[in-house]
């Protein structure tokens, strides 16, 4: 299997922007690990997300669920670019749910920028950070 890495790729400072003024906005009194994700559609609209936790664990929502979720009320449904930014050393990549999350609304070539406050960032595509996925054009319609 190849590896589709975007070398070199930054991401875009407008999304960037739009994910760390979401990432301001996280509710994690528990973790202390602020997110903010920030998604481009095809059309070229952004929607932001920050983590929401609460104190029932498994209740908490991911910044990348807030942002297809506030894309999808919005009536957009393709994906075209995502930005992730935490506080950590490292930039984060989404969890496993929210890979699958964003799998619904992108195709294999999407960029998928992790990146940190304080400048350290990976670029991978949709393929690369869900290898062989299951998508949507596997059900009948």
């Amino acid at each position: 299997m190849t590896s589709n890495r975007v070398v070199g790729a930054s991401p875009p400072a407008d999304l960037w922007a739009a994910a760390r003024a979401a990432q301001a906005q996280a509710h994690c009194p528990y973790s202390n690990y602020a997110v903010g994700a920030a998604i481009r559609t095809a059309s070229g609209a952004i929607y932001a997300g920050c983590n929401v936790e609460n104190a029932s664990y498994p209740e908490g929502t991911c910044a990348e669920a807030g942002a297809i979720a506030a894309m999808v009320l919005d009536g957009e449904r393709e994906i075209a670019e995502v930005v992730v930014i935490t506080g950590g050393p490292t930039p984060g990549t989404p969890c496993g749910g929210c890979r699958q999350r964003l799998r619904e609304f992108t195709g294999p070539d999407a960029v998928i920028y992790a990146t940190t406050v304080d400048g350290a960032q990976l670029a991978v595509t949709m393929a690369d950070l869900l290898p062989a996925s299951f998508g949507p054009e596997f059900l009948a319609h």
